[in-house]
This record gives C-alpha cells, structure tokens and sequence, in this order.
C-alpha cells in the first residue's frame, strides 16, 4: 500500500500535534514530508526528530539559526519565512497538505497548495472566510480537493456522501454554547481570559477557545460552510447542543434529516479527512447512545453572542467585509487575550472596524491582503482609544 505523504502546515498547534499523533499509529498509510511552525521553535525541533520529514520551516526567521544548529546532524532541509511554506507545497511531492495554521496566516500556502492540484485537509477555516469566494472557484477550475477537518463541516461531509444528485434544503451546524452559555450579558462583561480559555467540551489553542466562548469561531463556521457546499445564508442556521455529540445536521427537499454523532474528539475528523474515502480503524472511545439520556438543543441569543450576528450579516454583504470581521477579531481576541479589553468589548471593536471600512466586491487576493493589512491598523488604533479597568 502506496503511503499518503504529508505536508503539516501549524505542526506544533491543537490540530497539528493531534494529527502527528494519528499519524504515529498509521505508519504504513502516511508519511511526513513538511512539517511548519511559527514561534514553538523546540517543539518543530522534537517533532522533526521523531517523523524525519524531508524539510522543515520557521515562520519566524529569528528562530532560523537555532533550528538549523539543531537539527544539523539529521538530513531534514532548513528553512525560514512564510514565503518558503508556499515555495515547498508547490514543489514537493506530497499528497495532502494538513492546513492548520491559526488564522489569517493559512491563506496564501493554501492557495499556492489548490494550485499546485494538492489535496487540502483544511483546518484553517480563515482561508475561506476571508478568501471563499476566489478558493470557490480556484477548486472548481483546477478541480482540486478540499476535505473539511472542522467536526461540524466534516460532519455535513459525511451526510452528503452519496447525496450529489440529491437538493440540500438547509444545514444545521451546532454549537456547543461554551462556556458562557448560561451567563447573562452583566457576566459577560467581567469573565476573564482564564475562563473564556476552559471549554466545557473540546481541547483546543486559544485563539479558537477564545472565538467559540464568543460564538465567533461558529460564525466563521457558517461562512466557511457557505463556500464549502455551495449554500446561500439562508440554508445555513446554528443551534446550540451542550453535548457536542451530534456535530452537525443536513436536511433535505424531502424532509428527511440526516446527522452525524460522535464523541467530543477531533482525531475523528482529522482521520476522517486523512484517510478519505476510506475509514480506518481506530481504537478511539466509542460514543453509546446509552451513556447519555437526553441530547439538548436551545436557540442562540444573538442579543448576548452579537458575534455570530456580526458573521452572519458579513456573509450577506460578501466581497471583503468577511476580510474585515476576521481581522478585526483576531485583533480583538489578542487584545482580550492580553487583557487590554473586556470579553463583550471584542464585539464592539469588531462591529466598529466594520462599519468604518470601504467594501469592495469580488476582490483578488492582492486586494484582501489590503484590506487584511488595513483592517487590523484601523482596529489597533480603535484599540488605544477603548477604556477597559477589569473588576477585581
């Protein structure tokens, strides 16, 4: 059996490290060719040790010397700079690239990835927020491949495998609800890092910890399931399910619903993706329907969770206003992150980077590159002029 030959982009992240994981177990199906990192420069170090891939490469050039000075006695090529992430997924003979780099940053390797007729397992779900509309047809003309490794979007996968003749109605994408889910908007207003940081459900970084206590992470979910299937705004709706044990549903013309259930675990959707079409056995927990008494739904307050108000009206304006609200909120989670704003501030941060910048429609990645550049200068300025004392 011919192995699979891996490109990992974000090896050191949440996805990256689970996916080496899976990896590990399957040594006869997949192979490391590349693996990247941005800063964690010690654990690229360790994890080039254990998979020998062909090439290695720092984002951040200041960590270049001391990678190279460490990895000098194994034959793993050296490189540093984003520039040399899009150079070696054109020209390296792998199958799949893993797209789990956090962010805005994913973007131009994924494109350069579609381009070069690679397989992507995206995990990075920034590209197609802010790029949905030119990756949508990069796909469709190079008639590559995208494989959702996002539970919610792999689950809608899984439920149209099969279905190509057959018209989606709508889809449903759940929530979990986080860990605020029960808090009225006077908590809100004082949590701290530290517990918007504790997900009830899932293990994740904390970009993407901080977005799903925010209900952000599910509207960059929504947009990104636009692009994906082929949906207008109207057939995509959230609903919240504590459990995060039915990942996402799709309904059809007939009125027949067909979902995906599972344990809390997103080593399924990364083998899932890995291994398509075919599943491979694992020794992950099994889910029993037994183990759990009632599965709960409830409808999202988009009074108290504006943010995925904010994604949804960014989806219906469309050109480079999804640009604007993603680079906005990394801004604002960062600014959240560090303390420099309160939890519902991140919003307002948002809501006013939006308003304040121009729309352009149907723009090319030059001009979301622009607009990504201008849009997190606009919200770092509004940021000096946001007052915020944290309650003791």
């Amino acid at each position: 059996m011919d192995q699979k030959r891996l490109a990992i982009l974000g090896s050191t992240g949440s996805i990256g490290t689970q996916t080496l994981d899976i990896v590990s177990k399957y040594p006869e199906r997949f192979s490391i060719d590349i693996l990247t990192a941005n800063n964690n420069i010690d654990l690229l170090i360790s994890q080039a040790r254990e998979f020998l891939p062909d090439a290695v490469v720092i984002s951040n050039d200041d960590h270049y010397k001391k990678l190279k000075d460490e990895l000098s006695d194994l034959p793993v090529k050296v490189f540093a700079g984003v520039e040399s992430v899009e150079q070696l997924v054109v020209t390296s003979s792998i199958d799949m690239v893993v797209a789990a780099m956090v962010g805005y940053s994913g973007l131009r390797p994924t494109v350069a990835a579609i381009k070069a007729g690679k397989s992507i397992a995206l995990a990075n779900k920034e590209t197609l927020v802010v790029a949905g509309e030119l990756i949508s047809s990069l796909v469709r003309e190079l008639r590559s491949e995208i494989i959702p490794v996002d539970s919610e979007h792999s689950a809608i996968m899984q439920c149209l495998v099969g279905e190509h003749e057959n018209t989606v109605e709508k889809i449903t994408l759940t929530a979990s609800g986080g860990p605020f889910r029960n808090f009225t908007e006077k908590q809100l207003a004082t949590v701290t890092p530290e517990e918007a940081l504790r997900h009830p459900n899932w293990e994740m970084g904390n970009k993407i910890s901080i977005d799903s206590a925010s209900m952000m992470n599910k509207g960059l979910e929504v947009i990104e399931a636009r692009w994906l299937f082929d949906l207008k705004p109207d057939q995509i709706e959230v609903i919240i399910h504590p459990q995060s044990i039915i990942h996402s549903l799709v309904h059809f013309v007939d009125g027949s619903v067909k979902a995906q259930l599972g344990l809390p675990d997103m080593r399924l959707p990364i083998i899932y993706a890995l291994g398509f079409p075919e599943r491979l056995d694992t020794e992950l927990p099994r889910f029993d329907l037994k183990d759990y008494e009632t599965l709960t739904f409830e409808q999202v307050d988009l009074k108290k969770f504006r943010n995925l108000a904010l994604a949804f009206e960014a989806l219906r304006e469309g050109g480079n206003i999804p640009c604007i609200l993603n680079a906005a909120n990394e801004i604002a989670v960062d600014a959240f992150l560090n303390r420099r704003i309160g939890f519902m501030q991140m919003t307002n941060l948002i809501e006013e980077v939006v308003a304040a910048s121009e729309k352009i429609t149907g723009p090319t990645l030059e001009e979301l590159e622009e607009t990504d550049r201008h849009s997190r200068r606009l919200a770092l300025d509004l940021l000096k002029k946001m007052n915020y004392r944290w309650e003791l």
